[in-house]
């Protein structure tokens, strides 16, 4: 259940930063922000942030349209998949043929 929480209070400031008007939130600060928050996630254990991965595909039903967009694609956005699977080369490789894919 905290792994939900949590993942509630990462999305509603990764949504924030990410959708806010340029004119509103200075994109300098924004971008230093998103990676204070990258470098804390990528610092937990790693249990919890399997657990945390996994709620922001739960919440995600809870936005609508960009929004909703933006926090499915935070684990993609902060490469969380890839900390997960730091000592399994085979995944690592996996996880880096479906990003190409992706992008």
């Amino acid at each position: 259940m905290i792994a939900v929480q949590v993942a509630r209070i990462v999305a509603r400031f990764v949504v924030f930063a990410d959708l806010t008007d340029g004119e509103l939130l200075d994109a300098d600060v924004a971008v230093e922000m998103m990676e204070a928050l990258g470098s804390d996630l990528e610092a937990l254990e790693k249990g919890f942030l399997r657990e945390l991965v996994d709620a922001f595909a739960v919440i995600a039903e809870e936005y609508s349209g960009e929004a909703r967009r933006v926090v499915r694609d935070i684990a993609h956005s902060f490469y969380l998949e890839e900390v997960l699977a730091a000592d399994d080369p085979v995944r690592l490789v996996q996880l880096e043929a479906l990003r190409d894919a992706r992008e």
